[in-house]
């Protein structure tokens, strides 16, 4: 399993606890901040790789220059 799929996961799991309602005051508000630390280092992650497949890209055409 990749990172990604790793912290998407463990993002889908905290989401689906939140949405159950099983967590109470400062447990969801702790739930909330892993949340939203989770989809930042998704975010990073993500705009990482997009920016490495351009690079990808640009170093092609550059060859064909």
């Amino acid at each position: 399993m990749s990172d990604l799929e790793a912290l998407a996961a463990e993002l889908e799991t905290l989401a689906g606890r939140l949405r159950s309602g099983e967590l109470e005051g400062a447990q969801a508000a702790e739930a909330v901040e892993r949340a939203a630390e989770l989809a930042a280092r998704l975010g990073a992650q993500l705009d990482a790789a997009a920016r490495d497949a351009e690079r990808g890209d640009l170093e092609g055409q550059e060859r064909l220059l």
